[in-house]
């Protein structure tokens, strides 16, 4: 089927016109045209429907008119139905003004790419589908009306200032729109190019004329571009057509042509590579005025440097220089060619002769009040009135853009894989790196050359044989600007090279050697050979391809590992100091200075590592070990510490034990469930030998932890009674408590848990620790909702959720904010509980992990509304969702069997309920989750009633209660089943049953339900 809504409506079936007649019908299907694919809502169809008064009875109206619209469609099945509303189930393509939409925007792409001809052909093909007005509502009408006046300005541009008729073409547009600016800068540049001056003047001034009485406005740079180029109308200037195409400065095209109109110096300043030199004839090239660039590379001496501007102008034939024979210096020369007129000067190249060139600029300006000048460096001139104009590398998708351009003409048919981006990235985004490396694509795969970037200066040779000798190879671009150092500023540049990523000023000065290294860092920010990163504090960072450079001359020197050891030694100082604040309510502070030096603190532990330092390497990680738990990238931090505890070599006991600990609990958030029982003999050891109070403080946490791991609450509690006895500080004594609560919740002793984490939360709210409290709180809300204070748990989750997001942990939240979604069910209804849990389903930051807990959660709700296709699909996305995550635990995957065996139940399928059951038993019995072996439990029980066993089903009920510390207000099935079996057992005989199950100890209950699943 195809679909026009671009005049009067049109349909196609199969290649025949079919007419829908009836005002109603053709708005209907005009409406669903509008978004083929794409499911409207009855709501949004009703209101445009009947825009003044909605029917009584809006679904059954619009779906009455729906079966008329597939009577008249002949049945065609692109008219579907959906939960809510109606979809056109057609390509966007069948829509003609979405097929307008898609060749527009590639014809606007073609145009910045610098391919006219092609946009040209798209462009036309576009506005060709055009037949008239919309037929849809007024707001789309104007949406798309608008997007064909920037197609056809774009058309415009693609064709030429002297196409044919174009004039003629764009009086009748300028006529229609008289205040759109860019058809009137076309009206103006195309008089002027036929040769029509005088009208060209005359447009301009009827233009500014309408906006300044209108608007109040002055005309935008572009017209008054066109209109300085009607008034010179003269050629001049020396510039050459590029023969490859200009990719991805689009901004900054626009930005510095408006700059360079408005201010007489801009330079343009930025590392070798990064295409200043491009960027600014661009620009220059669409000046109004003649424009001739000065390539001052190949001078040698600062005094040549008017003379190579004189040769420039020279060579471009239009300028001649008054009274050539008179002796006077090329400076004096230069004044009397550029006062007359207006000019553009491009200087190129200034760093090696900055100062030359400062003092040229600053005298002709001075002396030609028409004359501008753009230069490029890689420092500023420094003189008043410059403007700086930093480049940059080129952004990810540029980059890329820009490599698959150029490697199509060595590679024809060139397929970008993922490893193009990951060259782009190592090659900073600096464009003549990324054109090096296209070069190399002729006898390389991007896997290939993606993995020779560590030799870049070895690989990335063989550039233009008519480019500077400069520009040819990857290594002489960095080394020009390297040797127009000093040598002292060469050995600091070579030793901050160490650092992998961003640094500051102090970190500098530790790894230099230099006291005050301020000065150097600002010269070489002037150099380009280092960049100012934005943020509240001044950081550092050096382009990787100068830190290769630099580094390749540091190990030259024979001074690598000294100025390593003293990165290390820099960065162990900096987390030995900040590890007790992350413990006290001055962790924000601490934790904002430890973020940006992630990177720094991997590189001495790396340095460390390699070097067999186990002093260092174990220091750093004790120091670090909580910082890194606490920024949630467990797999991250248990790498680190298990990459420390290799390091041979002697070691204090209670840092070792803190390594070891802090291994072990990473390890189980990332996935490691089963823990090694060597190791954990091995950290209690190791904690024995520490006398208390005399070592870390992390150390008094570490047999209750491995005891809890252990699943020995008993012992465990034993263990912290032991603790709590002893002087603590605030934040020992809240851990020690948080713990106890978590090994209360495991022998199903819910009120002493509900004790311990509320003197937990006191205690850390006594220290201003915000990781602790948040975690307790949230235990503490789960709780509360067990027990039916809704609200409560509601306000709990959302302070928990709001100190995580002080702390600046995105992903900490996930749980918290999954847990208050599901309880708005009870405190804001389905409705509100169902969307917040979409909005954070369809994040797409969200983890797997947490989106599948997000979509099991949805699945209950459509499962209690009695949606139970729509539960399966949710329970299903969950159980793919964990499938792709290597984070999700065992008991979470049980979880979702349960819930799937609830729904086989509400089917009727008794034995997939019972096969889903076993699975859940499977999963989480081995973890000893006991709160989520409860809920397996409850889908047991659910099974035993079904087969007409309620007496076995209330006593599985009973045990559940025994592993959860009581009923679980919260959870709907469990309501629900203790409902059904009271009344078919009666008050009594339902109590009873429920008493013998949880009368059960642990391994008794386990058996019992194992036996009463297994008899499936």
């Amino acid at each position: 089927m195809r679909v026009g809504i671009l005049g009067p409506l049109t349909v196609e079936v199969d290649g025949r016109p079919v007419d829908v007649t009836g005002a109603r019908l053709r708005t209907l299907l005009a409406r669903l045209a509008c978004e083929p694919g794409r499911l409207v809502p009855v709501e949004r169809l009703a209101a445009a429907l009947w825009p003044d008064a909605a029917p009584s009875d809006p679904a059954n109206a619009v779906q009455s008119l729906v079966s008329r619209l597939r009577k008249t469609l002949g049945g065609h099945p692109a008219l579907v139905s959906g939960a809510g509303g109606y979809r056109l189930d057609v390509p966007a393509d069948a829509v003609d003004a979405h097929r307008f939409e898609r060749l527009a925007g590639e014809g606007r792409r073609a145009l910045r790419d610098g391919d006219p001809a092609r946009a040209a052909a798209l462009l036309t093909e576009a506005l060709d589908l055009w037949r008239g007005a919309p037929d849809v509502d007024d707001a789309l009408a104007a949406r798309w009306q608008e997007l064909r006046l920037t197609a056809i300005e774009d058309h415009v541009e693609a064709a030429g200032p002297r196409s044919p008729g174009l004039v003629a073409r764009l009086r009748e547009l300028t006529a229609a729109h008289p205040l759109r600016e860019r058809l009137a800068a076309q009206l103006v540049t195309a008089l002027h190019a036929q040769g029509r001056r005088a009208e060209a003047l005359a447009a301009f001034e009827e233009c500014r004329q309408r906006l300044a009485e209108e608007l109040g406005v002055d005309p935008s740079p572009q017209l008054r571009q066109a209109h300085l180029l009607a008034l010179t109308d003269r050629p001049g200037g020396n510039l050459r057509t590029p023969l490859t195409s200009f990719v991805g400065r689009d901004e900054d095209v626009d930005r510095l042509a408006t700059q360079i109109l408005d201010r007489r110096l801009v330079t343009l300043v930025g590392p070798g590579g990064a295409g200043k030199t491009r960027l600014a004839t661009t620009v220059a090239a669409r000046d109004p005025h003649p424009a001739w660039l000065v390539e001052l590379a190949p001078v040698a001496e600062a005094a040549e440097v008017p003379a190579a501007v004189l040769r420039a102008l020279d060579s471009g034939g239009q300028l001649e220089a008054p009274q050539w024979t008179r002796r006077v210096d090329a400076t004096d020369r230069l004044a009397e060619i550029l006062a007359p007129a207006a000019a553009l000067l491009v200087l190129d190249n200034c760093e090696h002769v900055v100062e030359a060139a400062a003092r040229l600029s600053e005298d002709l300006l001075g002396r030609c009040p028409k004359l501008r000048i753009m230069a490029t460096s890689r420092e500023p001139l420094g003189i008043l009135g410059e403007t700086l104009f930093p480049v940059g590398p080129l952004d990810p998708q540029a980059a890329v853009r820009l490599l698959r351009d150029r490697a199509e003409a060595v590679r024809p048919g060139f397929v970008v894989t993922p490893a193009a981006a990951e060259i782009c990235r190592r090659l900073d985004g600096l464009p003549l790196a990324i054109e090096l490396a296209a070069a190399r694509l002729r006898s390389f795969t991007t896997e290939q050359l993606a993995a020779g970037l560590d030799n870049r200066f070895r690989l990335l040779t063989g550039g233009s044989r008519t480019a500077l000798p400069r520009h040819r190879t990857l290594h002489a671009v960095v080394a020009w600007s390297w040797d127009l150092l000093e040598a002292p500023e060469r050995d600091f540049a070579a030793a901050i090279a160490v650092f992998p990523g961003t640094f500051d000023a102090d970190a500098a000065a530790a790894v230099s050697g230099v006291p005050d290294a301020g000065p150097l860092l600002d010269l070489l920010v002037d150099r380009s050979l280092l960049q100012v990163v934005a943020g509240a504090t001044v950081r550092y960072r050096m382009l990787e391809t100068i830190r290769e450079f630099a580094l390749e001359e540091l190990l030259r020197t024979g001074r690598a590992g000294q100025v390593r050891s003293a990165h290390a030694a820099h960065y162990l100082a900096l987390a030995e100091r900040a590890e007790p604040h992350l413990r006290t309510a001055a962790q924000l502070d601490w934790l904002a200075r430890l973020r940006p030096e992630r990177a720094n603190l991997h590189a001495a532990v790396a340095h460390a590592c390699d070097n067999a330092d186990a002093a260092t390497a174990f220091r750093l990680g004790a120091a670090c070990g909580w910082f890194w738990t606490f920024e949630d990238n467990h797999a991250e931090a248990a790498g680190q510490l298990g990459r420390i505890l290799k390091v041979p070599g002697d070691v204090p006991a209670d840092v070792r034990t803190v390594v070891l600990a802090v291994y072990l609990i990473n390890s189980g958030f990332a996935g490691d469930f089963q823990f090694d029982v060597e190791l954990l003999h091995e950290v209690l050891r190791l904690a024995a030998q520490v006398p208390p109070g005399t070592g870390h403080p992390f150390v008094e946490l570490v047999e209750p932890v491995v005891l809890m791991f252990g699943d020995d609450s008993v012992r465990g509690a034993e263990a912290v009674g032991r603790r709590l006895a002893g002087p603590l500080e605030p934040w020992s004594r809240g851990m020690l408590l948080s713990i106890l609560g978590y090994l209360r919740e495991n022998d199903g002793d819910i009120t002493g848990m509900l004790t311990a984490h509320e003197a937990a939360a006191a205690a850390f709210r006594e220290v201003g620790e915000r990781w602790g409290l948040s975690m307790t709180l949230a235990s503490i809300a789960d709780v509360r909702a067990r027990r039916g204070d809704f609200a409560t748990a509601a306000a709990l989750f959302a302070e928990s959720i709001d100190l995580h997001r002080q702390l600046g942990l995105r992903t900490g939240q996930a749980y918290q904010r999954i847990k208050l979604a599901a309880i708005r069910r009870h405190t804001d209804g389905v409705d509100a509980a169902r969307a917040e849990l979409r909005r954070f389903a369809e994040d797409p930051a969200a983890l797997p992990r947490d989106v599948s807990h997000a979509m099991l959660e949805l699945g209950q709700l459509a499962r209690y509304a009695g949606d139970l296709d729509e539960a399966e699909r949710c329970y299903l996305q969950a159980w793919r969702w964990q499938a792709e995550s290597p984070l999700v635990a065992p008991q979470y995957r049980a979880l979702v069997q349960v819930a799937m065996a609830q729904l086989d139940l509400r089917r009727g399928d008794l034995p997939a309920a019972g096969q889903h059951i076993a699975q859940a038993l499977e999963l989480a019995v081995p973890v000893r989750d006991m709160p989520v072996v409860a809920q397996v439990a409850i889908g047991a029980a659910a099974v035993a009633a079904a087969r007409g066993e309620p007496g076995t089903a209330a006593r599985i009920l009973g045990v559940a209660r025994g592993f959860a510390g009581g009923d679980d207000l919260s959870n709907a099935d469990l309501v629900a089943q203790s409902a059904a079996l009271r009344d078919v057992l009666g008050a009594d005989g339902f109590e009873e049953a429920v008493r013998r199950g949880a009368a059960l100890d642990r391994a008794a209950a386990l058996a019992f339900v194992q036996a009463q699943v297994l008899r499936r």
